[in-house]
């Protein structure tokens, strides 16, 4: 029942402005956002990449401004030297959601975005690593799509993150099947309406299996993005199945969410993924990290009760 309104505060500047100068907040977002600053961040990502792979979001989206625009590039490709210098490329890889390179801008967005999406790939490779651009609401995933077949052009390597609550996505599953092809699936976390997207948790989740069917069925690289104890297993099973060997998959969760399990997965061999945001623009990020699950609800509620 809150899901609709904690995504629609994610949207408004009221909202934020109440949720950004609420005491108890900052102490909370640390649970989901590993810090404001890359600097903050390292040492959070170096103890990670001990036990688990890593992926890196540099918090922004909704850029309607080329200078916001430009920043975001600037603070990815220093991300990843800070990586490499770090020694820590080959455990790491970078998220990037397309309307922080001005997709939204008002003349040629999508060009813009390409271009500053070139330069991250090329960033990324010369540390030896990789990008996966990030899914937005469903008005831009044709958007998203078609850059990323450009991006592939010259970084066949390019991840993508297909949303199995659209109607759609069993059909991009089958297109992105491919060899050498990188999937991020995971259930969606906007608030689409019927007409494009599965709304029911029954019918979300059995979209989402049969969209794992196919992508380990496939000759790509799936990314298995759920915190689902069945859906973990369901992969698990899909892999054998399918006679995946470990190296061909990997399971990805929320940084801040079943960290234990994230261990876990790990220490039984599997591949396992920390999705990692920082930065200043969290707030996004978190309304939508609350409206995900009830339990991030109630853990929300109780902090704020205990500091009073």
């Amino acid at each position: 029942m809150l899901r609709t309104p904690l995504l629609a505060a994610a949207r408004s500047t009221a909202c934020r402005t109440l949720v950004e100068r609420a005491p108890v907040t900052r102490g909370l977002v640390s649970r989901f956002v590993a810090g404001s600053t890359l600097e903050q961040a390292l040492p959070t990502i170096e103890e990670l990449t001990r036990t688990r792979l890593v992926t890196l979001d540099h918090l922004g989206e909704d850029v309607t401004d080329a200078v916001q625009a430009e920043a975001a590039v600037t603070a990815y490709t220093r991300l990843l030297k800070e990586l490499g210098r770090a020694g820590l490329a080959d455990r790491t890889e970078v998220s990037v959601k397309l309307s922080a390179l001005g997709r939204l801008l008002p003349a040629d967005g999508d060009k813009i975005a390409l271009d500053h999406a070139l330069r991250i790939c090329e960033a990324a490779a010369a540390v030896g690593t990789t990008v996966t651009l990030d899914m937005e609401d469903h008005t831009t995933t044709d958007s998203t799509l078609s850059i990323l077949r450009e991006l592939r052009v010259d970084f066949p390597w390019v991840g993508a993150v297909l949303q199995a609550y659209l109607r759609r996505t069993e059909a991009d599953c089958r297109d992105l099947q491919y060899e050498g092809s990188r999937v991020r699936l995971c259930k969606g976390a906007y608030d689409e309406p019927a007409s494009v997207a599965y709304r029911n948790k029954a019918e979300v989740d059995r979209a989402y299996v049969r969209c794992m069917r196919i992508l380990m069925a496939g000759s790509g690289y799936p990314m298995i993005a759920s915190h689902d104890p069945r859906m973990v297993a369901i992969a698990g099973r899909l892999a054998e199945e399918n006679r995946r060997p470990v190296e061909s998959y990997e399971y990805q969760m929320l940084y801040g969410i079943r960290d234990g399990e994230q261990v876990r997965i790990a220490e039984q061999g599997d591949r396992m993924r920390v999705y990692v945001p920082y930065g200043d623009e969290w707030y996004g990020y978190f309304m939508r990290r609350l409206a995900e699950r009830p339990a991030n609800i109630a853990f929300f509620v109780r902090s704020l009760a205990g500091r009073r």
